[in-house]
């Protein structure tokens, strides 16, 4: 029998996959809703301010991967904390990747039944997705960074599909006033706190770096990736408005994908399903990526570091987050107002540990090096 080989780290990537990763898990669910929750034209400068700041978190988190610490790994960690603080802080990270991809993975489905299998029980789009998911993921860490390179290729250029929503007679620059508020709601602070969730994601980069090369330049990867993000933050807000306009963006969840049901093709009548299903490569790869982290985060809670990844393990753990996905299916997800209470639940994590880990883990390496001097 062939060794179950699912972290081996005999192959580094280059920044480039990271750039990948990091610009395709600011582009998961999350940027859907933005247009529904942002409503007004000035929330463009919000996008650019915490774009800023996003870039300032990326530079404090490039800081920690250029350390020692970082590049020695899961070991680097230890010495950090000890073996004791790193199983806590792995329970807390495993519940929070858990909250993660479960909205994530249950925003997409709705999106599935609602444009593509109306009549089809939303269950089994959950099992033939983590179907997927399982085995991309059993092929190994290595082959599943790899596999980001097909996913980047297969969604980035839908951006180019919305130009026709930028030029006339649907576009009229006075749908873009006013630029400047004139009095600032709850409502904008939520969509405030939306744009910054949707921002995290570079710092599930601490999961990967046995397999990512040490990059002594690392924040321009990083840096490229940001930028890409808020061009295409900016780009799909902006054709909203012109589409909807201020008023009406409320009245829709997900302005983005109705836009693309206007869009005419002399080849394919229905552009919104294909693109859809082009999506759910993404969808397939955070999953798997987050499958592998998951069973990695078990077995250091379980104290099996020193032995060889199991298939029984590897296959428990897939049941068990398809069991995750149906529970909250149909017993939360299903339900609005539980819905709307998970998902502010998952942006209000996303957001504080974006801006928590990076500097906390800076401080600590920091004042470790220190302390040791």
């Amino acid at each position: 029998m062939t060794t179950f080989s699912l972290f081996d780290k005999s192959s580094k990537f280059d920044g480039i996959y990271a750039f990948f990763i990091v610009n395709r898990f600011q582009m998961l669910y999350l940027f859907f809703l933005m247009p529904t929750y942002l409503l007004h034209p000035y929330m463009i400068w919000a996008i650019v301010a915490m774009a800023i700041f996003s870039q300032l978190n990326i530079w404090l988190l490039c800081k920690w991967l250029e350390s020692n610490v970082a590049k020695k790994g899961y070991k680097g960690f230890v010495e950090l904390f000890g073996v004791r603080i790193v199983r806590l802080l792995t329970f807390l990270g495993l519940i929070l990747m858990l909250i993660k991809i479960t909205v994530i993975t249950l925003g997409y489905l709705e999106v599935i039944h609602d444009f593509i299998f109306p009549s089809m029980n939303s269950n089994w789009i959950i099992f033939f997705i983590l179907l997927t998911s399982s085995y991309v993921a059993s092929l190994g860490m290595k082959n599943t960074i790899q596999f980001v390179v097909i996913v980047f290729l297969c969604v980035f250029w839908m951006i180019f599909l919305y130009y026709p929503f930028f030029i006339p007679p649907i576009a009229a620059l006075h749908d873009l006033y006013p630029l400047i508020p004139t009095n600032w709601t709850t409502d904008s602070w939520k969509g405030l706190l939306l744009i910054w969730a949707s921002y995290s994601g570079p710092e599930y980069l601490i999961c990967l770096i046995p397999w990512i090369k040490p990059q002594q330049k690392m924040s321009k990867y990083l840096t490229y990736a940001n930028a890409l993000s808020t061009s295409e933050y900016l780009l799909l807000f902006i054709a909203s408005i012109f589409f909807f306009g201020s008023n009406y963006l409320s009245k829709n969840k997900y302005p983005i994908i109705h836009m693309i049901r206007y869009l005419q093709s002399p080849l394919f009548e229905r552009l919104d399903i294909i693109l859809i299903s082009l999506h759910m490569f993404l969808l397939v790869f955070a999953i798997s990526i987050f499958l592998l982290c998951i069973y990695g985060a078990t077995r250091i809670i379980l104290k099996k570091t020193s032995k060889q990844p199991s298939r029984m393990g590897f296959a428990v753990t897939c049941i068990m987050l398809f069991l995750c996905f149906v529970i909250v299916n149909n017993w939360i997800w299903s339900i609005e107002t539980e819905q709307n209470i998970l998902l502010n639940i998952h942006i209000w994590l996303s957001g504080i540990t974006y801006i928590i880990v990076p500097t906390f883990l800076l401080l600590l390496t920091k004042l470790k090096g220190r302390v040791k001097a």
